[in-house]
């Protein structure tokens, strides 16, 4: 049985074994506290029976007018715990949130190679809006998918109007 609830302060020392994959990309421990005190409403742990740290989504709510949406900066589960629905769940709750603050979508970037993600989120009604050249950096250079689900609020679904050319991380700015 899986449980899931607000993520606390100490859940900041037992993520270690959900970060542990290729894909799930780690943050310095300021990053994770600003998250937690700016937007605890977004952010959520699941865990199972004996509390052991199952996944957790990290968000936030930002932009202005039709731009005003919630966003996936991190979503990840720990390698052993996938493939039961504990994603989907998560996905759930954020967008529940962001309903609530009445935003028009929700989004987030995926990576392009990161198939059985984009796969997943496709199956929750996200579209790619737009490719982003070179938005992973590091050891592995890659792109990224912004992807969107419109909200009730955005009834003409605008926000999922895609981009047809790639753009890169420096255009992103004033979104």
């Amino acid at each position: 049985m899986t449980s899931i609830r607000q993520f606390k302060l100490l859940d900041l020392l037992r993520i270690n074994n959900v970060n542990l994959d290729i894909f799930t990309e780690n943050y310095g421990l300021s990053f994770y506290l600003h998250y937690l005190a700016r937007w605890p409403e977004c952010f959520f742990v699941a865990e199972n029976p004996t509390q052991r740290l199952m996944g957790y989504i990290m968000g936030k709510i930002e932009g202005k007018q039709e731009n005003y949406h919630g966003h996936v900066t991190a979503l990840s589960i720990a390698p052993e715990f996938r493939r039961i629905g504990i994603s989907s769940q998560l996905m759930v709750l954020l967008e529940n949130v962001s309903e609530q603050k009445k935003t028009y979508f929700v989004d987030l970037f995926v990576r392009v190679s990161n198939k059985r993600a984009v796969d997943m989120y496709h199956k929750l009604n996200y579209v790619v809006y737009r490719r982003i050249i070179g938005y992973y950096s590091g050891e592995r250079d890659e792109d990224a998918f912004d992807m969107r689900k419109a909200l009730s609020r955005d009834v003409e679904k605008k926000s999922l109007i895609p981009i047809p050319h790639p753009v890169r991380p420096e255009d992103l700015v004033d979104d």
